[in-house]
């Protein structure tokens, strides 16, 4: 009930605020910034990964009027980025969150391609396989990947 009277007194406020020309500007809401900075970040031992996850560290996240502590967590890898975690930054008298993110790793180099299962009769060098360079009959064999052309 007394839930019910506040939210009924917040709405008569602001009905009367809009008709005496007092606008609430969208962007103020949309925009985020704080003048209390994070405290210190809290350490996380991060556990051993298991391949195809990396850590995404812990970190402050301002809930309503105080900071909060997000716990660190495990995500699925994406090859050829690396995780830039979430930090806060300040600028003048302000602090700023910037949301982690995946970055493309400059320095990642995509392994070699497979080159498919190996059968008996496969050469290792650029001889002849099998049935030399031509199946039985003149006919190209299908096995012979490397037919010298």
């Amino acid at each position: 009930m007394r839930t019910r009277l506040q939210r009924l007194l917040a709405l008569s406020v602001f009905a009367l605020a809009a008709q005496a020309g007092i606008q609430a500007s969208a962007h103020a809401q949309v925009s985020f910034n704080i003048q209390v900075g994070p405290p210190v970040p809290i350490y996380e031992q991060a556990p051993v990964m298991v391949p195809g996850y990396v850590w995404a560290p812990g970190y402050w996240a301002w809930h309503g009027d105080r900071h909060v502590w997000i716990r660190g967590r495990t995500i699925v890898q994406r090859v050829g980025y690396r995780w830039e975690p979430d930090v806060w930054e300040q600028r003048d008298n302000r602090y700023y969150r910037h949301v982690g993110r995946w970055e493309r790793d400059t320095a990642y180099r995509a392994p070699p391609r497979a080159q498919g299962p190996r059968f008996a009769g496969d050469r290792d060098d650029d001889g002849p396989g099998k049935h030399g360079k031509h199946g039985k009959k003149g006919k190209k064999y299908k096995g012979d990947k490397h037919d010298g052309r």
